[in-house]
């Protein structure tokens, strides 16, 4: 059996391949930015192609970098961004349209209209509230929209698939159609408590059953690969969506153990155990990644725009050469300077859900630099997560004094000790912060073998840093104040 796993992450603005050793270590990385697409305002979508061909091509250059073959490779984990939509071709694999961004907001004002309407019906069988954040409006707009695809999807000639579904497709040649429970369980189409698609949803939403994959827990058997992907047949061990992989690799595995992951988005997942617990603060209810048929339940807050502000300050304001270049212009003055920046581009998520809100600058004066800008912009990603944390604490009892934090923000100085202040929490970041790809990892070599069981994982985690809380009370209720008039002005009709 081969002593490596290959753990394909893909993500909105990148795919990316790891290579882990048996004892957890990164042996090669490679990673490959793709284009977003944005045919309207707050529409977003990726061309199914540019997703495949980069993972086809980072997978590629971390096997050549590690200097081993397929027949080294114990199994394939999968992760991926969640929520996004594909529907292609059953014959030729072909898409429909372009995938879908979990970012978009084309399906919004129908969302408002099925909260008015249907929101508790929605809420008690999958745990979400309407939102065009999830697949199935997505999926209801391609069939009406795109020529003739309703009637294809009738006649059982389409399928649908998140990105985990599309890629085992692809890797398979067709041979697999499956998901796994954390990627179902955000389509607004699976109920979380029988562990079935819903009949009811999907007649709600117009959508034929044969487009659906089969469901199967985030750690099990997929199939083998092509021998055109690695040269030979290599065993998919695991899929699952980023963020419970994220907390799987955190090992989260705990009722009351949380994670923050600071991505393009940022997402806090509490896992509660056995038990599904009710929001009543705008957070959702989901599944966790398991290796079992009994998944444990997941309460979830989503942040649609976190690590994506800084991307936006190098690519749309041209004031950074580097994402790297925000830690350093943050720490270079003081303070905000007054400014708070709420990057609401693509609407609120959790815990506010309105999907027609939009991004903010005030406090702006002559004084105000890009360096203040730049620090507004991480602290509007800190004040975000607060949010999230305190609606947490109310839903589920549990006063959260540790937060665990991952994702490429967090390796992000000032982003993380900013996020201890004004929690009033230690913030701790592992040795390896690539916990998404890592929980996939540990997912696919538990089902493989490479590792027995959770003592021969929990082994090989480290923590990397500890940040610690150094503001005081005075000064953060300030700050705090300032933040909620901000985020209101978002909201203004």
């Amino acid at each position: 059996m081969g002593e490596f796993i290959l753990s394909i992450d893909q993500g909105t603005t990148s795919s990316r391949a790891i290579i882990f050793d048996k004892k957890a270590r990164i042996i090669s990385m490679a990673q490959q930015e793709f284009k977003q697409i944005y045919p309207e305002s707050g529409y977003v979508e990726h061309s199914a192609q540019d997703i495949m061909g980069s993972v086809m091509a980072v997978v590629a250059e971390a096997v050549v970098r590690a200097d081993i073959t397929a027949d080294d490779i114990s199994a394939i984990g999968i992760t991926n961004q969640r929520e996004t939509t594909l529907v292609w071709d059953k014959r030729t694999g072909k898409p429909v349209h372009n995938a879908i961004v979990w970012q978009c907001r084309r399906t919004a004002g129908y969302c408002e209209e099925l909260k008015r309407e249907k929101g508790a019906f929605i809420y008690d069988k999958t745990g979400l509230i309407p939102d065009a954040y999830f697949s199935a409006t997505k999926i209801k707009w391609i069939l009406d929209n795109v020529p003739n695809a309703r009637r294809r999807a009738q006649n059982g000639e389409l399928l649908f698939g998140t990105v985990d579904t599309f890629l085992i497709w692809q890797m398979t040649k067709g041979k697999v159609f499956a998901t796994d429970y954390t990627n179902a369980a955000r389509t607004m189409l699976f109920n979380i408590h029988t562990l079935e698609w819903d009949g009811e949803l999907l007649e709600l939403f117009g959508i034929p059953e044969s487009m659906l994959p089969k469901v199967q827990s985030s750690g099990s058997f997929f199939g083998y690969t092509d021998k055109s992907v690695l040269g030979s047949p290599v065993k998919i061990c695991s899929a699952v969506g980023d963020q419970q992989a994220a907390l799987f690799g955190q090992l989260c595995t705990e009722k009351g153990s949380l994670k923050n992951t600071y991505g393009t988005g940022c997402f806090l997942l509490m896992n509660t155990g056995d038990d599904p617990v009710r929001s009543k603060n705008g957070l959702v209810t989901t599944l966790g990644a398991s290796l079992s048929d009994k998944p444990p339940y997941v309460l979830e807050g989503s942040v649609f725009v976190g690590g994506a502000v800084v991307q936006w300050l190098r690519d749309g304001l041209k004031i950074l050469e580097t994402a790297d270049d925000s830690e350093t212009m943050a720490y270079s003055v003081e303070d905000s300077g007054g400014v708070y920046i709420v990057p609401a581009f693509t609407g609120l998520g959790a815990p506010h859900w309105d999907g027609s809100a939009r991004g903010i600058i005030c406090g702006i004066t002559r004084g105000t630099s890009k360096e203040h800008l730049v620090r507004a912009a991480l602290e509007g990603i800190a004040y975000e997560v607060a949010d999230l944390v305190r609606c947490m604490e109310k839903d589920s009892g549990i006063n959260v004094t540790r937060l665990s934090v991952d994702g490429g923000a967090s390796k992000n100085n000032f982003l993380l000790q900013f996020q201890s202040d004004i929690l009033d929490c230690e913030t701790v970041r592992p040795e390896v912060v690539e916990t998404t790809a890592l929980g996939a990892a540990f997912l696919a070599g538990l089902t493989s073998g490479l590792w027995q069981d959770f003592d021969d994982i929990r082994s090989t985690v480290k923590t990397g840093k500890v940040f610690r809380p150094d503001m005081s009370e005075e000064q953060r209720e300030k700050l705090l104040s300032g933040w909620q008039k901000a985020l209101r002005q978002t909201k203004a009709d």
